[in-house]
């Protein structure tokens, strides 16, 4: 990667670096998505989680309930409370990357709009946007180099666990 992709916490006290550009890229119109962060939508940025880099400082972790049942833990600045990552599911290999936190967000346009169904009215959509009511088929939307890092990630995590 030729060019640095950086982020932290509102207070500065968290630093934080992707190796990799994100795999995707949801825009989350969900009620929890807009509970959690007291806004309309959120944008993650799907990555492996050894490819997001601490430079400085240490998350804590909260962790939240979800309708699956699932942990949903969030990785946040124990000063400021930004959240900046996500581990739905507790997967441990797969991080969501709030767009936001990055140095550069404008750099990492939502792929999808998901979860469309509980959108505020007045959020307007881009002309062309790819918008779903709920989730979507990843095989039929992720771009192959991004299905096949996450399939390696999967793969080396699972691999992991056994020994």
């Amino acid at each position: 990667m030729s060019e640095s992709i950086e982020g932290g916490c509102f207070c500065g006290r968290i630093r934080y670096r992707l190796k990799r550009r994100p795999m995707f890229v949801h825009c989350c119109h969900c009620k929890d998505c807009q509970r959690q962060l007291g806004s309309a939508f959120v944008l993650n940025g799907i990555i492996e989680a050894e490819n997001v880099e601490l430079l400085r400082g240490e998350p804590v972790t909260v962790t939240l309930s979800t309708d699956s049942g699932r942990p949903h833990d969030v990785y946040r600045c124990a000063e400021c409370q930004s959240a900046l990552w996500s581990d739905y599911g507790r997967r441990k290999w797969l991080s969501f990357v709030r767009v936001a936190t990055l140095d550069r967000p404008s750099d990492f346009p939502p792929d999808v709009h998901i979860y469309t169904r509980s959108k505020l009215d007045w959020v307007p959509l881009p002309p062309g946007a790819q918008v779903f009511e709920e989730y979507y088929d990843m095989k039929a939307l992720w771009p192959k180099e991004s299905l096949e890092r996450r399939d390696r990630a999967r793969a080396k995590a699972e691999g992991s666990e056994r020994t």
